[in-house]
This record gives structure tokens, sequence and C-alpha cells, in this order.
């Protein structure tokens, strides 16, 4: 039997979720396997530079975005366009049907690793003979809350009310926090709901898992096992933890002006008191929430560098400002930044202590990788339910809120900062983030599980390749 796989990767067109179809598409690639990289011309263009070696392993395939009425032009991924114009984002995705069929025909590849929008893929790679593999960005504990694909494709009356998606499933059989907070599950209510691709990204997600092949999922099992063995059971078929898939970006040595001014603000702070400030490519405050953000802040009276987005693309109408006067208040003590940050470099920093964060999963990671407390505070998707792991891990502490509408104040956000970072009630969590570093960045542990799966996916190609 050949060895040596040809791999297809077609991720969603959010920045979270190619950037971790990147990684496991590097380490797989690291083996000596081929992978075809399939997205759209300008997210491939905004992808971290690969290292030299491993440039002649990954092509990278443009299929360009069909227009749909609605969606601006130049919008190819999540962070272009404002949250209710993704649907229309998705429409467009579904367009690239026609041109990965050409593709898949003309490229014969082994395997298709897909995520949770293309619901209509699996059976055509069936008919192309090409084997699938759903594979999940999202947690073990994020898929098996969210249940058997039966119960996702509203073949069940599970879950028909918001308070039913606010405790744990009964298809869970141990005791656990992991379930939306009714203000979090609200945000995201449309997913249960027809939008205008008149698909739910529920049946998305439950069509992608029903009709794969196998599962992959971004986890380790000494880190989740129990909820690993809740999604080997509801899903009836192969599962495989591929781990935490840290970032790894290929340092050209170039330094940009904006890291030349980050790095020299941030050697002049002390060790570990600078908290570091950013909600990744998709969430965005409210005005009312990015006030109290920026009072709780000055409130704290710890230095801090905060990645500051003001709008979800060019399009975006709801331009958020920061209190009048506060850069100036905080002139010394904290940076705002408006444009792009290397947000592994900041991390990596010594004077960074803690990470205000939305609660994404790979910000999660990278801030696990550098030893970074986390203070969380959730906008969408499965965020409320990364949340709650960590919660129940002691890995991070909640902003408080109110729970039906998910307010805080400014004085929450303050002390929340303030236990985490430097109070002797918050060293749990200072400590909890040094104990889990080595489960998450372990390369020798990370290089197994890939190993693993690659041993699956060699023994299982369809027979006439072989």
């Amino acid at each position: 039997m050949d060895s040596k796989l040809h791999v297809v990767m077609f991720p969603w067109l959010a920045f979270g979720h190619m950037i971790p179809y990147l990684e496991l598409a590097k380490l797989i690639a690291r083996k000596g396997h081929l992978i075809s990289f399939v997205s759209t011309p300008r997210n491939i263009d905004r992808l971290p530079k690969l290292p030299p070696n491993l440039e002649p392993l990954i092509t990278f395939v443009k299929l360009p975005l069909p227009h749909v009425q609605n969606l601006p032009q130049n919008a190819e991924a999540t962070t272009d366009v404002p949250y209710d114009v993704v649907p229309f984002l998705k429409l467009a995705y579904d367009g690239l049907q026609e041109p990965l069929i050409r593709f898949l025909e003309s490229s014969d590849p082994d395997w298709i690793l897909y995520d949770f929008a293309p619901y209509w893929l699996p059976p055509i790679a069936s008919k192309l003979g090409i084997k699938t593999a759903f594979y999940s960005i999202f947690t073990a504990s994020c898929l098996g809350f969210l249940g058997p694909p039966s119960v996702m494709m509203g073949d069940d009356e599970v879950r028909k009310t918001p308070e039913s998606f606010t405790v744990s499933a009964p298809w869970v059989p141990f005791p656990t926090t992991v379930a939306f907070r009714y203000f979090e599950f609200m945000r995201v209510a449309d997913f249960i709901s027809h939008d205008s691709t008149d698909v739910t990204d529920m049946y998305r997600f439950g069509a992608c898992i029903k009709y794969a092949d196998i599962v992959a999922v971004r986890s380790c099992s000494e880190f989740e096992p129990e909820w690993l063995q809740v999604v080997e059971n509801i899903y009836e078929k192969p599962v495989f933890p591929v781990g935490q898939l840290p970032t790894t970006a290929y340092d050209t040595g170039e330094e940009t002006d904006t890291w030349w001014l980050t790095k020299s603000w941030l050697d002049k702070q002390i060790e570990g008191s600078v908290v570091y400030v950013a909600f990744g490519s998709e969430a965005k405050p409210s005005q009312e929430e990015l006030t109290e953000i920026a009072h709780g802040l000055e409130k704290s009276e710890l230095p801090f560098f905060w990645v500051f987005r003001n709008r979800r693309g060019p399009c975006d109408k709801e331009v958020i400002e920061l209190p009048e006067g506060f850069e100036e208040r905080t002139k010394g003590r904290g940076l705002v930044c408006k444009s792009w940050a290397p947000q592994l470099k900041i991390l990596a920093h010594d004077s960074v202590g803690g990470f205000l964060t939305h609660s994404g999963w790979s910000s999660v990671v990278e801030a696990i990788q550098y030893e970074k407390s986390l203070i969380l505070l959730t906008f969408l998707a499965d965020q409320g339910l990364n949340a709650r792991v960590l919660e129940e891990k002691n890995m991070g502490y909640s902003i408080p809120r109110n729970e039906r509408d998910g307010s805080f104040t400014s004085g929450s956000v303050a002390e929340s900062i303030r236990l985490v970072m430097v109070k002797e009630e918050g060293k749990i969590y200072r400590e909890k983030i040094k104990e889990f570093k080595e489960l998450f960045v372990n390369k020798d542990r990370q290089y197994k599980y890939v190993d693993i799966f690659l041993d699956y996916l060699i023994t299982h190609k369809v027979a006439s390749k072989e």
C-alpha cells in the first residue's frame, strides 16, 4: 500500500477556522504527505507564511468566491463583514460547490477534511471515491453538548426552547456545567433558525458529521477524556483527537513597525504586570459593553495593551468608539492598538501576565502556550461553552454578568482583572494555566496524535487508490 497521502482541506471562511486547519496541514505535510488547502484568493493571501521546508508539500488552491447579493465586494471572511451579513457569506460558500467538484475530479485526493458548513460535500466526495473526515476546530466538550447529528438536524424534540440550551443534555452521563448561559444562547439563537440559505447552522453541522466517514477533533484525551467518549458514543463512528494544535507562525525575521512600537512599550513594563486585551477577529462588543470594558481597564489601575477593532469590515455601519478622553487619561499606563497586532509575539512577552479574551479556543491555546492567566468575556458561537470548561478546571475566570441580557459593569471588569492578575484568591487561575501548559504544547504528544490519525487515513484509503 502506498503510504503517501493526498489530503484536501476545506475550512469555513473564518480565520479562527482556517488557522487550525493550516496547523494540522503543516503537521501532516511534515510526514511527507501532500496537502491541497482550498479557500478563496484573498483569504489565502492573508494566511501566515509557510516554513520553506513545507512549501513543496502544501498547495494553496484559490477558488474565487461567487458574487452574492448583499455580500460586499472583496468580503471573503467573517472578519470582513458585520455579524448579520455572515449568512450571505455562507450562501457564497455554498456557491463553491461546482468549482470544488471540478478540482476534486482533476486532483484525485485520498481524503478530504472539511468544516461544519459544507453539508453538501460528503455525498459528492463519496460519489468521487474520496474518503471524508469532518474536522472540528470546536472542542469535544462543545461537540458533546450540541449532541447527536439527529438532534442537530432537527429530528429530535430535546431542544426547542432557549432554556433547554442552558442545561446539560440527557446524553451526557456525568455532572457538568458545560452549557450556554441564557444571554449567550440568545446571541447565537440564529444558528437553530433559518437564514438566507434556508439551511440552519445546526443542520449543516449535523449533516457534516452524520455523513462523514470519521471525525477529527481539536482536542486531546488527557484534557477532556469523558467528552471524547461522549462524542464517540453519540456519533457512532471513529473519533480522533488531533491535539490542541498551538499556532506555529513562521517568523521571517522581519519586524513590522507595529511590532517594534509594541515591543518597545512592553519592554518598559514590569514583568507579568500587563493585561493583554483582544477579542479575536469576529467578536465585537456593543458600544455599551465597550464603554464598560474601557472604564474597567481604567479602574483596574493595571497596565494594559488593547487590540481595538471599531468595526467588522468596511461595510459595518455600527462603529464603536472609545470613551472620550480615555486614551489621554491612560496614556503611559495603557496602549491601544487600532491595527493588526502580532498576538503570539505579544503573549510571548514577559511583561504580559494576563489575557482578557472572548474565549475563542485558538486564543485560549495561545495563552496557555505562554502561561498567561485568563479573564473571560464571551460574545459569540462556542465561546460560552469554552468558558464553562475553563471555569470547571479553574483555568479561567468569567467577568460577572446579568444572566438575561449579558450586561456587566466597569467595576466587575476591574475587579475580575485584579482578581486574576494580582490578588491572592486568584492565585489558582495563575497556577492552573502553568499546570496545563505541558499538556497543550508538548510536541511529542502532538506528533503522536497526528501519527495515530495518519495511520488510520493511510490504512483506510479507498481500495482502488492503493
